[in-house]
């Protein structure tokens, strides 16, 4: 059956290509992919998907289910379809959604035979406010039992970590008054922000290596000789756990208020971006992956890269098995977030790495309808990783 199901990939690739491409060619911020969004939908209705759309009331997500009314696994493909600021899809999700969509299509033309169903969600925004942490909190994937989805990259690796993430407002609200004629009437909002930033630039000897803290100030005043009444920082607070993560934004906020107290600024501190936590990979979904990666050709994995980055997918892997493999463009040292990468996505090896996560995505969908062993074994795993957490 695995032959038969590349046969079919096979026989609409260039419809898969087409799709790519489309979307490669009319990026769109998050929360704005209406023709991405829409592209995914049409092509998942005309093969009998049915479509529930503004799911998480978020405008371009949404889910497409395809149930054989039998009983068995429910599979999950991920697509993403946001595009970065004047740089487009240098994150290669014209690909991510392509791939996760074309999966639940060829699956679904097998799915009436083994039992079960074939789930697509359209999950928005994953650069900025990533659409599948209100999924994971809402209960999206509550009948779920396992969710992929495949990243493109310079290399093939497999499915492996990622940083828990807060993003984190702190403002400031101080007093104006002429700074040179009458500086002792101001509350310079400014200083609490400078203070601020001392404060955690002094802290970073005493964190974890894993953790990372960037910030920029958003505002600081408006002129030379007038004392900001307001000042905005944001930063970013990552950690390889949420637990660990948590300490440190506490630290981080006793910081801030310290420069409250010393400046007089009175403060405000808010999450302007939802929090990401940290990729949990299901090991036993991850090789099973690997296998079928193999199977279509790919024969230079790697070994999971140690990421760096964050990604909402960490909150889908908390409540049901997941994985976040790469698929590689052909190119060792390419760049992320780069014209570069985008670029490769819809060249010919970007069409190649295209139908290869097609078919790894499809044939480890295919191993969980048919293999009740590895069905288990993964939920098993997810069970334990879920409890020693609890700890």
């Amino acid at each position: 059956m695995k032959e038969e199901l590349k046969e079919l990939i096979d026989s609409y690739k260039n419809d898969f290509y087409g799709i790519s491409e489309y979307i490669f060619q009319n990026p769109e911020l998050g929360d704005q992919e209406f023709k991405s969004s829409a592209k995914l939908i049409e092509y998942l209705k005309s093969h009998g998907f049915h479509i529930e759309e503004n799911i998480v009331d978020r405008p371009t997500a949404f889910k497409a289910e395809f149930d054989s009314g039998k009983p068995g696994a429910v599979v999950a493909y991920l697509c993403e379809y946001d595009a970065l600021p004047e740089i487009g899809h240098g994150c290669g999700h014209n690909m991510i959604g392509t791939m996760s969509m074309a999966a639940g299509i060829i699956l679904s033309k097998v799915v009436n035979e083994t039992g079960g169903k074939v789930i697509v969600l359209g999950t928005p925004a994953e650069e900025t406010n990533g659409a599948k942490v209100l999924m994971a909190e809402q209960g999206i994937f509550d009948e779920i039992d396992a969710a992929m989805m495949v990243h493109p990259s310079g290399q093939s690796y497999k499915s492996g970590n990622s940083l828990a993430m807060d993003a984190i407002q702190f403002e400031y609200y101080g007093k104006t008054s002429h700074a040179a004629a009458s500086p002792e009437k101001g509350i310079n909002a400014l200083d609490a922000i400078l203070m601020l930033f001392n404060g955690i630039n002094a802290m970073r000897q005493q964190v974890r290596q894993d953790v990372r803290m960037h910030g920029i100030i958003k505002e600081g005043g408006v002129a030379a000789n007038v004392i900001p009444d307001y000042a905005c920082a944001q930063f970013y607070f990552r950690a390889k756990d949420r637990d660990y993560l948590n300490e440190i934004v506490e630290r981080v906020k006793n910081i801030a208020k310290g420069a409250e107290s010393m400046t007089g600024a009175k403060l405000e501190i808010s999450n302007y971006e939802l929090s990401y936590d940290d990729m949990i990979t299901n090991h036993q979904l991850s090789e099973a992956f690997t296998k079928n990666l193999e199977l279509a050709g790919v024969d230079d994995i790697q070994p999971a890269s140690k990421n760096l980055g964050s990604l909402d997918m960490g909150n889908v892997s908390h409540v049901v098995p997941a994985i976040h493999p790469y698929i590689g463009l052909g190119k060792a040292d390419l760049i992320g977030h780069t014209r570069e990468l985008a670029d490769l996505t819809i060249s010919e090896q970007g069409k190649k790495a295209l139908i290869q996560g097609i078919t790894a995505l499809v044939l480890t969908g295919y191993d969980l309808l048919t293999d009740e062993n590895l069905l288990k074994e993964v939920k098993e795993e997810f069970n334990k990783s879920i409890q020693a957490q609890l700890v």
